[in-house]
């Protein structure tokens, strides 16, 4: 893996599953899970969703990472479901087979993402369409390549953007460029995917890689049980009402001071009120006392 290379080459850890069409290499507390059919741009196939699934359900309890990263090897992120393996092929399969894929690409793309135990950043390095926005949703941050092309083309081959695609999309992207896309078929660029609110960042090429680290960083400094729960509480509240999201919020903080494993409000407000030794606005409490 070379930084600042648009186009990633990882390597894969053998003590973790997948290893042919998904890829892990951690390093630094960091765990970057490739998808690995650079050939094919990444496109997802049930291999891709069998190493995924494998891959997330070992980091999450892998205390050598605490930050997944998602992105693509070569020079594409992926340009959506394999049209032959995914749909083609699996048309032939037994009715129950071909469920099961079909839920377990949901698992990993957006039902275990969307809840995952650790932050998640989609590091997008190039191509991204289709069936991949469910991926970069389902992810906490993500953040692109300017240089990056984003698209929902399948109205171009005669379908709607079905699986999770279209709600993807609806739940990040403002309402007028989302309706624009999705029936246009059009492609946009990396800067233009922040303006819309489909990506955190936007950055040249040869910055991406250092962004995704600094905000790995960042986000490793913070309560990882506290920060499970702020994730959690986001995509919940979205669709409550405003009475029921505050209820829900109050007993969650409640819960968080009983179940947090650190301690980490007691701790902070003593380090911020008695000790004077942290401002919150400017970082987190000391977790090493």
């Amino acid at each position: 893996m070379k930084d600042g290379n648009p186009a990633q080459q990882f390597t894969h850890d053998p003590t973790l599953p997948g290893g042919k069409d998904v890829i892990c290499e951690i390093r630094d507390g960091i765990a970057f899970v490739s998808l690995n059919r650079p050939e094919k741009r990444n496109c997802i196939s049930p291999g891709i969703v069998n190493d995924a699934n494998a891959i997330l359900d070992a980091l999450e309890k892998d205390d050598r990472a605490k930050v997944v990263v998602i992105t693509g090897s070569g020079d594409s992120f992926s340009a959506g479901q394999d049209l032959k393996e995914y749909f083609r092929e699996p048309a032939k399969w037994h009715p129950v087979d071909r469920e099961r894929l079909h839920y377990n690409n949901s698992r990993w793309q957006w039902r275990k993402l969307l809840y995952y135990g650790k932050p998640t950043i989609a590091m997008v390095n190039g191509w991204c369409f289709g069936g991949a926005f469910q991926v970069l949703v389902g992810c906490d941050i993500a953040v692109t390549a300017d240089e990056s092309s984003f698209g929902m083309s399948e109205i171009n081959w005669g379908i709607i953007p079905a699986g999770i695609v279209t709600k993807s999309a609806t739940y990040t992207m403002t309402p007028r460029k989302a309706m624009y896309y999705i029936i246009s078929g059009d492609t946009f660029s990396g800067k233009e995917a922040e303006q819309y609110g489909l990506v955190t960042f936007s950055v040249p090429a040869d910055q991406l890689m250092e962004k995704v680290k600094s905000i790995a960083a960042n986000l490793m400094k913070k309560n990882p049980h506290v920060l499970r729960s702020c994730k959690v509480a986001y995509h919940y509240v979205r669709d409550m009402s405003w009475d029921m999201a505050g209820e829900y919020l109050s007993a969650k903080s409640d819960q968080n001071k009983f179940t947090d494993p650190e301690a980490g409000a007691a701790k902070g407000m003593t380090q911020f009120l008695d000790e004077k030794s942290y401002r919150p606005g400017l970082g987190a409490y000391d977790r090493t006392k």
